[in-house]
């Protein structure tokens, strides 16, 4: 039996964040209701396609129903008052003006729905001016200290990347938010009283510091426009070998040593102190060890020098792309894609011994349950 059974869930949400927190309670087993714009949601559409389909959508919504309402008409809107009326939470992520406007906003549903858990992700919480509310990921990734991430390899002279994939902010914030119903639905089973949950965005980048960004807020080094705070030092980067890319991190006589034997101790690595990396860190030097490095891992594989390297203590591992995920023998030993329809899904980065997360129904085609409203 999955963990959520029998609780039942609204997502009016058109983002990947609330998207992504409801799908979390649906892999778990809640029964959830997607409420979707005639035409269908936003993410329909964005790509990445496959067979015509958006590989986003049809990721964000296993295990999800689809029930079609134009939530513009008082009639549509009086039909989702009757579906929260049976629900146990309702998952949200619209700017307040339009929760507002449709009679959604936390005042309005807590005076129908006193019961209901009631979720609202924004990007910068419920009480930001409402321009604000139009942030996209990549103003929130930035605004939350996260530009800090961009690698250090890129230009000068460019604007910063985003960091790993277009919506990690949605994502984050989608799993805090996951979270909170969670236990507020605990909540209203001890108490049955529903609440409101207010998720910042920002706020949730701004709790993921680590201790480059914790030093500049506690004011114990100077905010700057600089991208070698994640350098470390050392010469770690991102190399080409034979056949893709890996990423090595080195700032020990330890990592050094075990370099050098995984190399084969070629002749250049006698010009350099075994404790350079700690005490003789010098530009000249990283540049020579990148020049003399870049020679020999062209000629690597990715996954053998890896596995290799990680014996010997060396940290480089490899850059894997997203067709080489699903083979990747980690997650096939935990089993984290599951199968739906011949197509490998992505599941979860846990395992529940008595309430395992199950893949049970793919993504829906639109209206697929219209008979819930009828």
């Amino acid at each position: 039996m999955t963990a959520l059974i029998g609780l039942k869930i609204v997502e009016i949400a058109e983002r990947v964040a609330g998207e992504y927190a409801s799908k979390l309670l649906a892999d778990f087993g809640a029964e959830v209701i997607k409420i979707e714009r005639p035409g269908g949601a936003p993410t329909r559409v964005m790509g990445p396609f496959v067979r015509g389909e958006s590989t986003l959508f049809k990721y964000l919504h296993t295990n999800k129903k689809s029930v079609v309402l134009d939530l513009e008409q008082a009639t549509d809107r009086a039909v989702l008052d009757r579906l929260l009326a049976k629900a146990d939470a309702l998952i949200d992520d619209h700017a307040p003006i339009w929760a507002e406007a449709h009679g959604l906003n936390r005042e309005q549903v807590a005076a129908r729905h006193a019961h209901l858990v009631h979720c609202a992700i924004t990007p910068f919480g419920q009480e930001a001016p409402a321009e604000w509310q139009i942030a996209r990921p990549l103003n929130v990734m930035n605004a939350g200290g996260w530009g800090y991430h961009t690698p250090s390899e890129t230009p000068a002279d460019k604007p910063p990347l985003k960091g790993a994939g277009r919506f990690m902010s949605d994502y984050e914030a989608g799993l805090e938010a996951a979270l909170c119903v969670a236990a507020s639905l605990w909540r209203k089973r001890q108490t049955g009283k529903g609440q409101f949950i207010d998720i910042s965005e920002i706020a949730v980048q701004l709790s993921r510091a680590d201790c480059v960004l914790g030093r500049i807020l506690a004011g114990e080094a100077d905010a700057g426009p600089e991208r070698a705070r994640y350098d470390m030092g050392g010469p770690g980067a991102t190399f080409a070998c034979k056949d893709g890319h890996v990423f090595l991190v080195m700032t020990t006589r330890a990592h050094w040593t075990g370099l050098c034997q995984l190399m084969g101790n070629p002749d250049w690595t006698t010009a350099f102190p075994a404790d350079w990396l700690e005490f003789h860190c010098t530009a000249d030097r990283v540049a020579e060890f990148r020049a003399g490095f870049t020679g020999w891992i062209v000629t690597q594989e990715k996954d053998a020098v890896a596995e290799a390297a990680q014996k010997l203590g060396v940290a480089l591992v490899q850059v894997n792309t997203a067709a080489d995920l699903p083979d990747n023998p980690q997650y096939r030993h935990r089993g984290y894609f599951q199968t739906l329809e011949g197509v490998a899904h992505p599941t979860v980065p846990y395992r529940m011994s008595a309430s395992p997360v199950r893949l049970a129904s793919p993504a829906p085609v639109l209206g697929a349950d219209q008979e819930e409203v009828a």
